[in-house]
């Protein structure tokens, strides 16, 4: 096949650049489209990151009402099986029970991002329901990290994050629910960028009060992909039922200026969950380096009743997971769940949540109002709280702990343990506050490790000004300009 690049060119670009070729008639949307199908059979084989192509979307990239003439111009785009529908297509969750279930009607936000011009070309991977750390489920897929095929990428965007780490894509498509975007990008190597509560709509499956901690979102390589993601996507649904956040100017130009002296807060210990010694380093030498760009850096933590809140985070998970889950039941016309159809943690999850009261959602959401007071309080002395994505070294393919394939008979003893090494990222979801992973560590045996910026509600743009300023001041070079093993430029 003629590709109108070299793979060491395609990956050099980004999805803005990209774009600029196709809108000054150097290139066409149908040949980038081909292209990331290239990259995709390239890579994939060793990945398994992508449950489907569309072949009528590769061919011709105007289907579906993709606007050609939008920002990102037929930029080639993968969705996640979760979260917003595509008319038509199959959405199937990373669940055998969901095995065949197709969406009758694009969501808002589908046509938020076919307005910006991304070619929705096919489906990535994710845990079922995206409720576990990682794509992981032999009677369905395993997905794998491309620095090391012997360890996983985390989740819950799990085919999205190894597919932009692997080059066949610059940004895809990710969601949020206590992590999901921001630890698949710590592991893989990405920029995963959780915006605040308010930013994007879950229009109309979901308003922003039962969505609670669900936000929208990318994993790109690049922090002006991610800018201009949002600016092309953000924006209320009619009906919201809560004020949405805008931004005085576009981020993808307040992203050209460095942001002031900041105040920064280092944090690897919350509540009962701390990071490794060999993490707790790399985010000094991260402080090191932010000093070293004129911030003042110094450790601090918001006075927080950490157990309280993460019980309170634990209640949101069961409460919501067993709701989406009985819902599915309902459609279906069944009573329980099928025990060979749905995995045993999502299940036991159902069990526990499906008879929670008002009264249990009310004491919940008590504490969520303390905790996003406590931080609040926090960001008026301090700009940024600097933590590791995770506590713990990333986890080899087969650590069923995490899964939902667990026998764990216990689910808060299973939360609690997913807490031991995912701590970092949920508390910005239970507050509707932003927060970012940037690629700049590096775990002990050698993958990405990355580092979490958290900003106060609706400051997303300073997020995304300290990231392009840091990304300045590295000549763009993330993960100290290494590639993956598993990479289009590779073979």
């Amino acid at each position: 096949m003629n590709l109108p690049m070299s793979w060491d060119e395609w990956a050099d670009h980004d999805g803005v650049a990209l774009a600029a070729r196709v809108a000054k008639g150097e290139l066409t949307a149908a040949e980038l489209a081909a292209q990331a199908a290239a990259g995709i059979a390239k890579v994939d084989p060793a990945l398994s990151a992508v449950v489907e192509i569309f072949e009528d979307a590769v061919t011709d990239p105007g289907t579906d009402g993709t606007n050609l003439d939008g920002p990102f111009a037929g930029l080639p785009f993968l969705m996640k099986d979760l979260g917003p529908t595509m008319k038509g297509r199959l959405q199937e969750m990373g669940s055998l029970y969901m095995r065949g279930n197709r969406a009758t009607a694009d969501t808002f936000m589908t046509t938020k991002m076919r307005g910006a011009g991304l070619n929705l070309i096919g489906r990535t991977t994710t845990p079922e329901f995206g409720v576990c750390s990682s794509a992981e489920n032999p009677a369905v897929y395993v997905t794998r990290n491309p620095w090391n095929t012997d360890y996983t990428t985390c989740g819950s965007s799990a085919g999205s994050a190894a597919m932009v780490a692997a080059g066949a894509v610059p940004i895809a498509h990710a969601t949020d629910g206590g992590g999901s975007i921001r630890i698949p990008a710590g592991v893989n190597g990405n920029i995963g960028l959780k915006v605040s509560r308010g930013v994007f709509s879950l229009s109309p499956l979901l308003s922003d009060l039962s969505g609670l901690v669900s936000i929208q979102g990318c994993q790109s390589r690049t922090v002006r992909d991610t800018a201009a993601f949002v600016d092309a996507c953000r924006g209320p649904a009619p009906g919201e039922f809560m004020p949405f956040w805008s931004s005085p100017e576009p981020y993808t130009r307040m992203i050209m200026r460095d942001p002031g002296r900041l105040k920064i807060a280092l944090s690897y210990k919350w509540g009962d969950y701390q990071a490794t010694p060999q993490i707790a380093a790399e985010l000094q030498k991260v402080g090191r380096f932010l000093e070293g760009l004129g911030h003042h850096v110094d450790y601090a933590l918001p006075d927080l009743d950490y157990r309280e809140a993460f019980a309170a985070q634990t209640t949101c998970y069961i409460s919501n997971f067993a709701i989406v889950i009985g819902n599915m039941l309902a459609a279906r016309g069944l009573m329980q769940p099928p025990a060979d159809l749905i995995e045993p943690v999502n299940v036991r999850i159902w069990e526990a949540g499906r008879h929670m009261s008002f009264a249990d959602r009310a004491r919940m959401q008590a504490v969520f109002n303390t905790t996003s007071r406590g931080f609040g309080a926090f960001f008026e002395d301090w700009d940024i709280i600097l933590t590791p994505i995770t506590a713990l070294p990333t986890p080899k393919v087969g650590t069923t702990e995490y899964l939902t394939i667990s026998d764990n008979p216990s689910v808060l003893d299973w939360f609690g343990n997913l807490w031991r090494n995912f701590a970092f990222t949920p508390l910005a979801n239970l507050c509707g506050i932003p927060a970012i992973s940037l690629p700049l560590a590096t775990h002990e045996h050698g993958l990405p490790l990355g580092i979490q910026a958290i900003g106060k509600q609706a400051n997303d743009g300073l997020l995304l000004q300290l990231a392009a300023q840091i990304e300045r001041a590295i000549g763009g070079k993330w993960n100290a300009g290494e590639k993956p093993g598993v990479h289009v430029t590779n073979g």
